[in-house]
Formats: C-alpha cells, sequence, structure tokens
C-alpha cells in the first residue's frame, strides 16, 4: 500500500472543504438526532487521525447524511453526480464537500478528489454498491479498494440500518422517529501478496472489502435487530 501523500499547494493551509465537513458534520448530526432516534456504534475502530474510508451499505435515499451525521469524525461522501441536479440538496451537498461521482464513465475526477481528502488525512465515505437496493453486499464496485491502494487509508466497514423498510421506493424517507443506526467494524485487513499484477491486486483487495462489509453489515442486522429490506426499490430504475 502506498503512504498517504499531501496534495501539492496544501501544506499549511486548509481548503475550503475541510471546515465546511465539519459544519456538515455538526448539523448533521444534530438533525439526524433531532428528527430520528438516531445511534452510533462502534466509534473506538474509527481512528481519531490519520486518512480513512468508511466503506457502507446502501439502502435508502438517507443513508449518506445518516452516516455523516453520527460518524465520530466529519466526512466527504462520494455521491452520484444527478443528485446534485436538484435545486435545493444541489447546492447543500456542493457546500457541504459532498463530491460529485459520475459512475457511467469512471469518474477519475472525483476519485482524485477523493485522494485529495485523504491525502490530507481527512475522511471519505462511500457506497461500494454504488447505488440503494438491498445492502447485503452481494456484488461491490472497485472504487474503494482502489482509495485504498492509492493512499493507505484505512477501511471501515459501516453498517447503516433503518433507511428503508421492504417495499418503500428508493427516494422514501423513513418514518420521523423511527431508530436508524450506524454501527462501525474493526478495520479490514487488507492482506495481498507482492509480485502480483496491479489488476489482480486490485480484484483482491476490493473482494476483501466486500467480503468483510458484508459479514459486517449481516451481523449488525441481527445484533441490533433492524432487518434489511428483502427487495430493491422499485424506482430505483428511474433514478
Amino acid at each position: 500500500m502506498r503512504a498517504p501523500k499531501t496534495p501539492a499547494g496544501t501544506e499549511g493551509s486548509e481548503p475550503p472543504e475541510a471546515w465546511r465537513g465539519r459544519f456538515s458534520h455538526l448539523v448533521g448530526g444534530t438533525l439526524v438526532r433531532a428528527l430520528y432516534a438516531g445511534e452510533m456504534h462502534g466509534a473506538q475502530h474509527v481512528p481519531e487521525h490519520g486518512p480513512v474510508i468508511l466503506a457502507a451499505n446502501h439502502t435508502g435515499f438517507l443513508d449518506g447524511a445518516v452516516v455523516l451525521g453520527l460518524a465520530p469524525r466529519p466526512s466527504h461522501f462520494l455521491v452520484l453526480k444527478q443528485t446534485f441536479e436538484g435545486p435545493v440538496l444541489g447546492p447543500l451537498l456542493r457546500f457541504s464537500g459532498q463530491i460529485a461521482i459520475d459512475q457511467q464513465r469512471g469518474d477519475r475526477t472525483a476519485l482524485n478528489r477523493a485522494l485529495q481528502v485523504l491525502g490530507r488525512g481527512g475522511v471519505i465515505g462511500i457506497f461500494p454498491e454504488g447505488g440503494r437496493g438491498r445492502g447485503d453486499l452481494s456484488a461491490a464496485a472497485k472504487g474503494v479498494g482502489w482509495l485504498a491502494m492509492q493512499s493507505g487509508a484505512t477501511v471501515i466497514p459501516t453498517a447503516c440500518l433503518g433507511t428503508r423498510r421492504t417495499g418503500d421506493l428508493a427516494a422514501s424517507w423513513p418514518r420521523l422517529r423511527s431508530r436508524l443506526v450506524v454501527d462501525f467494524g474493526a478495520s479490514v485487513p487488507l492482506e495481498v501478496p507482492d509480485g502480483l499484477p496491479g489488476r489482480v491486486r486490485l480484484e483482491r483487495v476490493s473482494e476483501q472489502i466486500r467480503v468483510t462489509l458484508a459479514d459486517h453489515v449481516a451481523q449488525a442486522s441481527v445484533r441490533h435487530g433492524l432487518p434489511l429490506p428483502t427487495d430493491v426499490p422499485p424506482d430505483i430504475l428511474q433514478l
């Protein structure tokens, strides 16, 4: 794994995204706890300093906001580009320092922005599944693995539970005061033998992350009594 690098021109200075991340963390956490019965577990697993990737499962519309608000550190999430198109949500996402990603084009610009955050010792949030579904990690993309290999960041498996029930639409919000849980697990042990081609290393790292996250989500779901939805949202193809 490569050691994290500080992007040129950022030494001794703090980019706007950093204080915006702190602001959104404070506001997001206040709102989540005010509107819902939000619970955070496993904070001890998230390093207090240094680059961290929160790899979370994805079932509902509010997953990003809930994880961002309840995480022990401010974070910047990779969010689907089309989510930034709304007249209200788009400016809010930009102001809070979230990162738009175009999944259809293999968005290296977004990944490089994420590397810059990690390079200054920040926290990136990402949904390896790519979109809202059952949240069971039956499949996952390789973005988390790539970021981990490039930055040397600690990868924390993150279970987000309660944001969507079976039968709810992808864009639906959980009922007010309903119980929402974010559970942070022990860091993913990324063990890949040296001497392998880069593509093989990426595939192995990505699979380690997927399996570890899937196990953590399944165990957290049972432990907290919050089952995952059994369906893919019926309106998901429209998003």
